[in-house]
């Protein structure tokens, strides 16, 4: 559990609410309904516009990683290089074919399996760095979904602000009606750029920062396999791949 994203989402809310009551104002004028379906329906369904089917749905997955963030495996995959090194060493390249077929992780499989075969260093580097790349692109399009309602927010809650205003114009004959109509101008322009700017811009930048970890840990590995394909002896390529840690 991140706990620093469920304070920071907590503390930012605290403070905007806890404005609005030490300036003497109602925390019930903050609720309105109407603005919230404007703003929030509105967001969402410019972003399913833009996006396809799958990245939509990959996007909103990897919201969870805001309170469940995935842990890269930075140690394990030293440890497991460097048992492979130890193997190589003693026994050649071949005795790592069976290492391959255990492993679940299919990019660590393929670069193992590339390794088993002789491909050449450089061009195993090539080729693991190739698809590290198309899956670091893919990865950071799914993340853009929460960069984009950060995007669209705002200007929704600019949409659902003269809405607002139409109904009061609409209405100045009766000014019973007055208030509801500015109250839904004013709260829908709130709830566009505070979520732009407490939710969705945030959770697209802590996205991004977990997509880079993960691609440490693809890039550790190639580093790793490419050592072992020269040769290095286990003691350089561990001190090698711990400067990946820090």
């Amino acid at each position: 559990m991140d706990k620093i994203s469920i304070l920071g989402l907590i503390v930012g809310l605290t403070a905007i609410v806890g404005g609005q009551v030490l300036e003497g104002g109602h925390i019930g004028s903050l609720v309105q309904p109407t603005a919230f379906l404007i703003v929030i329906g509105g967001t969402l369904g410019a972003v399913m516009l833009q996006s396809p089917f799958t990245v939509f749905r990959q996007g909103l997955r990897m919201g969870a990683w805001i309170f469940v963030p995935p842990v890269p495996p930075f140690r394990r995959v030293i440890e497991q290089i460097v048992s492979w090194s130890g193997i190589a060493r003693k026994e050649g390249l071949l005795a790592l074919e069976g290492q391959a077929m255990g492993l679940k992780d299919s990019f660590a499989a393929k670069g193992l399996q590339l390794l088993v075969d002789g491909v050449e260093p450089d061009r195993l580097r090539e080729v693991l760095e190739v698809e590290i790349g198309a899956w670091e692109q893919q990865m950071k399009t799914s993340a853009k979904v929460w960069e984009a309602a950060g995007g669209y927010a705002p200007t929704i809650g600019i949409l659902g602000a003269v809405m607002g205003l139409i109904h009061v114009m609409e209405n100045l004959s009766d000014p019973s009606k007055l208030g509801a109509g500015i109250a839904v101008a004013f709260v829908a322009t709130i709830y566009g750029v505070g979520s732009a700017n407490l939710i969705f811009l945030p959770i697209a930048k802590k996205l991004q920062a977990h997509i880079s970890q993960l691609v440490a840990v693809r890039e550790m590995l190639v580093d790793g396999l490419v050592g072992i394909a020269h040769g290095d002896n286990p003691r350089i390529i561990e001190s090698r791949l711990q400067g990946y840690v820090t």
